[in-house]
């Protein structure tokens, strides 16, 4: 998906017009790799997006920026999740390339107004002014058109973390300028009291409650943080967005570094048995 945005006024995000579709969204976390060569590799394995986890990583800005350029040379869309009201650095993420902000336990329709605010340009929020950007290009174009092109541009995503999240989570979904919200499952569970335990009933039943109040704003829910596929697929098919969330690369190279030495160690006792 390119990020370039040529459409007209009024046009969505092209993550947003997939999910409408029903058309599923695949997504690679970065926290831990550094250079551009991960987003090449997120393209090359078929997905649509990268996401950079600056909420639980110590990766400077510049780096994330790097990531994000790289995403945006290649059309596929790059989000950044920023630590919990983190303002600051919103406008430098979008400004290298970025073409949307994750944004941590969101629990008021004020807090999620205020995030908005921090991702547009006026008349839609106060975002600071710019010469050009990449979304167009680094083309000099009037700042109207850049400005308007840059909104369309940008993903507003929001991440529902606890019980108060649940429960504003249509008057969050109303807010204009959001354009997909989240379950953080894990952070979810914890505040429930039930660590780890994704599919406890008191997870689901927070699960079907935020997708009943997002099915009623018009806004897609993504569920993340659950492990069972299965479980992730039912609420798919009963209207959640097909946001679909293939891994973190730290948890991925973790994963493929145990395989190896299992396999090495493995190696050693069938040799061990053909000898004896």
């Amino acid at each position: 998906m390119d990020q370039r945005d040529n459409s007209p006024a009024g046009a969505v995000h092209p993550v947003i017009d997939r999910l409408a579709r029903r058309l599923p969204v695949a997504a690679l976390g970065l926290r831990c790799a550094r250079t551009p060569d991960v987003v090449r590799w997120a393209r090359a394995t078929g997905h649509h997006a990268v996401w950079v986890d600056l909420e639980h990583s110590a990766m400077p800005v510049d780096v994330a920026g790097a990531l994000c350029g790289t995403a945006a040379d290649l059309g596929l869309t790059a989000l950044v999740r920023v630590p919990e009201r983190e303002y600051g650095v919103v406008g430098r993420l979008l400004d290298a390339g970025a073409s949307g902000i994750i944004f941590p336990r969101v629990e008021t329709a004020g807090q999620a107004a205020d995030l908005v605010a921090a991702c547009r340009f006026p008349p839609l929020g106060h975002r600071s002014a710019i010469a050009t950007l990449p979304c167009v290009g680094y083309r000099r174009v009037p700042a109207a058109e850049l400005y308007a092109t840059a909104n369309r541009a940008t993903l507003v995503k929001v991440l529902l973390e606890s019980p108060l999240g649940i429960e504003n989570a249509e008057a969050i979904a109303s807010v204009p300028g959001v354009d997909l919200l989240a379950i953080g499952t894990n952070d979810l569970c914890a505040e429930l009291g039930v660590p780890g335990e994704a599919t406890h009933p008191l997870v689901r039943e927070a699960h079907e409650a935020a997708l009943r109040a997002c099915l009623r704003a018009g806004k897609p829910l993504a569920i993340g943080g659950v492990a069972d596929v299965r479980y992730v697929a039912d609420l798919i098919a009963r209207g959640a967005a097909p946001f679909m969330m293939t891994g973190i690369d730290s948890d991925l190279l973790a994963a493929a570094m145990r395989e190896r030495v299992d396999l090495a160690l493995a190696s050693l006792e069938t040799g061990d048995a053909a000898r004896a």
